[in-house]
């Protein structure tokens, strides 16, 4: 699991079709809210129902793709997830072109990538799991997890950049032609599936076919703790990112550059522990580093509450931020290797939708309440109270190593 291992040419080629959306998805930050608000003038609302719904909506339509998924060979799968994401986006810098952009369109191409994602993620999830063997994936998800990091930290500062040159929908076509990209280093892939069906046409999913990702999920001793745990960590971080910006943007009066460094500048973090993540777990072994890390990550977000204005207090949040990823960094790309190698190879694109769905659903829901929260108590108290509810999420971690499968989806 050393740094310098060769996981093969294909998986190189994914690897580059990875980057090359990471870097669009992030150069396009916050792109169609931004244009919400520059282009069509729209009001705090509309620009949080955009996020939410588009999210929500996008995540339940994406249900019963599941199914739909598991039952084709994932490459081209996701090459038609990238190319519909492309249309998605393109639709919107060519409407703005031609002064026919509106609200409800952006929020349907909202709901289009939102759904697509989730479909990629499942079957870029299973194809992984084919692709590279049960020992080397840890290693896998660490290079996937450090060019998300790092794509985080170049992404939106030269999106910025293109927007003040190009005009507000710049990041939108340049991550449309992300996934251009993306869709190419995916054709190039040389190795080839077998085919699900060769006698035939998949068969038509049925409704119970639906839930079998989180009938398996919660069946399961060590992936359910897992589930319950990142679904609620997440959540609570996510819920107070809007508040955070609230308060430091607003009565500590931080300006903006400020307030972008203090988020960028910490994502090194995220870098550096997926960079380490494949050192730790051949020193100290999956389960340990799974626990470490994981109780680690929750233990900073409560030092949020405590920023004021200035110096010290910039310095504070970077110092909590930093803190918060660089154990995220090493989670992550272990949590994932671990839910694929639990999860039978069949049921992995359902697994994968159902974990992704909850997800952005749960992060909705809790964004929502704690905007309610806040509204009721202040910002600083209810990134408070979700701080010391992160605290009691290690003990959800699971306590103990399961058999993992280890038999090689496929023969190198």
């Amino acid at each position: 699991m050393a740094g310098g291992t060769s996981l093969g040419r294909d998986f190189g080629r994914l690897w580059a079709a990875y980057a090359a959306s990471a870097v669009g998805t992030r150069l396009a930050f916050d792109a169609f809210p931004l244009i919400a608000i520059t282009v069509l003038h729209r009001g705090a609302a509309e620009v949080s129902a955009l996020a939410a719904l588009g999210a929500a909506v996008g995540a339940a339509a994406a249900i019963p793709l599941g199914p739909w998924t598991e039952a084709r060979r994932k490459r081209p799968v996701m090459v038609a997830a990238d190319l519909v994401r492309c249309a998605a986006l393109l639709s919107v810098a060519a409407a703005y072109a031609l002064g026919l952009l509106g609200f409800t369109h952006l929020l349907v191409a909202a709901v289009v990538v939102a759904a697509s994602d989730i479909v990629f993620g499942a079957a870029s999830g299973a194809f992984l799991k084919w692709l590279v063997r049960p020992d080397d994936m840890v290693t896998a998800q660490g290079r996937l997890e450090s060019t998300n990091w790092t794509a985080t930290v170049l992404g939106p500062p030269l999106g910025g950049g293109l927007i003040a040159l190009l005009g507000p929908v710049a990041t939108v076509v340049a991550d449309a032609v992300s996934y251009v990209l993306s869709a190419a280093g995916l054709r190039s892939i040389r190795a080839e599936e077998p085919r699900k069906h060769p006698a035939g046409r998949p068969p038509r999913p049925d409704a119970g076919d639906l839930l079998t990702g989180w009938r398996h999920i919660l069946a399961h001793p060590v992936l359910r703790p897992l589930f319950l745990h990142t679904v609620l960590v997440n959540g609570l971080i996510m819920a107070v990112a809007p508040l955070l910006a609230v308060l430091m943007l607003g009565p500590l009066g931080f300006p903006p550059w400020q307030y972008g460094l203090a988020f960028a500048v910490p994502c090194l973090g995220g870098l550096l522990g997926a960079r380490l993540a494949g050192r730790l777990v051949a020193r100290f072994g999956r389960h340990r580093v799974l626990r470490t890390a994981g109780t680690l990550r929750a233990l900073w977000s409560v030092g949020l509450a405590f920023v004021h204005p200035g110096v010290t207090g910039l310095l504070l949040v970077m110092a909590v931020e930093f803190a918060l990823i660089a154990c995220t960094g090493v989670f992550n790309p272990v949590f994932a290797a671990r839910r694929l190698t639990l999860t039978p190879p069949d049921r992995v694109a359902r697994v994968l939708t159902a974990w992704s769905v909850t997800g952005k659903i749960s992060i909705a829901a809790l964004t929502a309440l704690w905007g309610l929260l806040a509204a009721a108590t202040g910002p600083r108290t209810a990134i408070a109270l979700a701080g010391a509810l992160l605290l009691a999420t290690p003990l959800l971690l699971p306590r103990r190593e399961a058999r993992e499968e280890t038999e090689p989806a496929r023969t190198p």
